[in-house]
């Protein structure tokens, strides 16, 4: 039996198997009613660009642990004091955020969540992005 090398989407599935997922209906509903809903793009800056949801905060799935890591020092503090609060993180298709969503679970975040389909399908869904001029 030889061994296969991991692909992304086994990483994938195997973040998604440690994470709750949210769909945009739930996603909408949630900012309504948890005002203290942070949420996270881990996109790279020129997809943020594009479009993005309303308030979000874009941290990209490349410095993610370095950003949440209350011992570092260039962290965003921001996303740091965020570990009690509910965190909703996207991507384009949902698979980067699944796999971030399972490092903050890791690194003691309480409650993360990943968004089913990611902003593809939130856009297929015709809900609001914000488009940033460029």
């Amino acid at each position: 039996m030889t061994n296969q090398p991991m692909t992304l989407m086994d990483f994938v599935r195997a973040a998604k198997a440690e994470i709750a997922e949210v769909d945009g209906a739930r996603l909408e509903a949630m900012r309504k009613e948890r005002p203290n809903l942070m949420l996270l793009d881990v996109r790279e800056a020129g997809e943020h660009e594009q479009g993005h949801l309303e308030g979000a905060m874009l941290v990209p799935r490349g410095i993610l642990e370095a950003a949440s890591d209350f011992k570092y020092p260039k962290r965003v503090q921001k996303l740091v004091d965020a570990r009690e609060q509910p965190i909703v993180l996207y991507c384009a298709t949902g698979g980067r955020s699944a796999m971030a969503a399972a490092t903050l679970k890791r690194m003691g975040f309480n409650e993360v969540y990943s968004l089913a389909g990611g902003i593809v399908q939130w856009e297929a869904e015709k809900r609001p992005l914000v488009r940033s001029a460029g």
